[in-house]
């Protein structure tokens, strides 16, 4: 069994996200038509490209046939992540099984959608950056060369940049073709640590939560995620605390996980949802005042699922006005980053050919 259990596990970190998303989305259609899961099971697997999906299922289909649940089957193939499992499992116990696998099939797609509006949002800006970059490594490794030896043999007193400028040049000329593949790679390499490394893009997540345009943005895409999960969850049947660790565990950002971690332990220890909320330090900066009201007058009037999805649906229209600002709000920050570059080249440039002409006219 504890072979089985390890192929599964292997073959389903190679299943891509789109393979996984579709057995969801087609196992809540065929459900919810009345076909019963073995049955489902059995029609997707035809459909299904991956070998390793394709032994995925199979083993399901084997697990339920000898008696086990569907829950239970998904549970040991980890395809489908803590909150997913625990919708099926209350859907299984409670007779709402197409009902929760709909709900479930709904989540991936707004997750989807808010991954997304981040990636959109961001492709400008960094694609500027990246441009930046390599027209600066194009000047460095090309230009700065033959520019140090013209002002090297200048018979005037150079200023301190055009100094620097030919010590670089003398630098990249003798090293160039070492230094600058190292530069290209560690700049590359940081990104993917700071920004995409699992254990180490909680550093990125902070660089990002510091700048402000692109703090609204993570806080309102989180928010939109917050209300429209832990509402469907608490709707479909999910006791409160599990919704909480549930959502923690999904959540993309650090800080938001720490937040629902907190409020689910407090909520454990018998607070409320809005006390708990209120307990935790800075709380307005992840959850703003008005939303925390309506949190509390949901809790009040016992309709904090439906107060939580629209919630959710408020934050999803305001995230796609804020993304569509975003880029406007960050051009003149990269401007200002880009003019910095050309001064800084064309100051070393003018500087010593201003002293020549000086010197000339004297």
């Amino acid at each position: 069994m504890q072979k089985i259990k390890q192929k599964i596990s292997f073959l389903t970190r190679l299943s891509a996200n789109q393979e996984r998303d579709y057995f969801i989305e087609n196992l809540s259609m065929l459900t919810e038509s009345g076909m019963d899961v073995l049955a489902a099971l059995v029609a997707i697997k035809e459909d299904v490209r991956s070998k390793g999906m394709k032994e995925i299922i199979d083993f399901m289909i084997s697990e339920i046939e000898s008696g086990s649940t569907l829950w239970r089957a998904l549970d040991k193939t980890k395809l489908a992540p803590d909150q997913v499992i625990a919708l099926v499992r209350v859907g299984e116990e409670s007779g709402r099984l197409a009902q929760n696998l709909s709900v479930v099939a709904l989540q991936q797609e707004k997750d989807r959608a808010f991954k997304s509006k981040i990636r959109s949002a961001m492709m400008y800006p960094v694609l500027v950056l990246i441009i930046t970059f390599v027209i600066a490594i194009g000047i460095a490794w090309f230009i700065l060369p033959r520019l140090s030896s013209v002002f090297s043999q200048l018979n005037v007193e150079l200023p301190l940049v055009t100094r620097i400028l030919i010590a670089v040049g003398e630098f990249l000329k003798a090293y160039g073709s070492f230094v600058i593949p190292i530069i290209i790679v560690g700049f590359f390499g940081g990104l993917y640590f700071i920004f995409a490394f699992k254990k180490t893009k909680f550093i990125g997540q902070e660089i990002l939560f510091a700048i402000p345009p692109i703090r609204k943005l993570v806080r309102e895409i989180e928010l939109a995620r917050f209300g429209y999960v832990l509402g469907t969850l608490i709707s479909a049947g999910l006791p409160i605390v599990a919704a909480l660790q549930s959502l923690s565990r999904s959540a993309s950002f650090r800080r938001y996980k720490n937040l629902y971690t907190h409020v689910a332990k407090k909520v454990d220890e018998g607070f409320s949802v809005s006390n708990s909320f209120k307990s935790y330090k800075n709380i307005s900066i992840f959850i703003p005042t008005p939303v925390q009201h309506l949190i509390a007058s949901g809790e009040q009037s016992g309709t904090l699922s439906k107060t939580l999805e629209k919630i959710g649906r408020t934050y999803e229209v305001k995230i796609d006005d804020t993304t569509k600002n975003l880029s406007t709000l960050l051009e003149p920050i990269l401007l200002v980053i880009v003019w910095l570059g050309v001064v800084g080249v064309a100051v070393a440039v003018i500087l010593p050919i201003y002293s020549l002409i000086q010197g000339v006219s004297q």
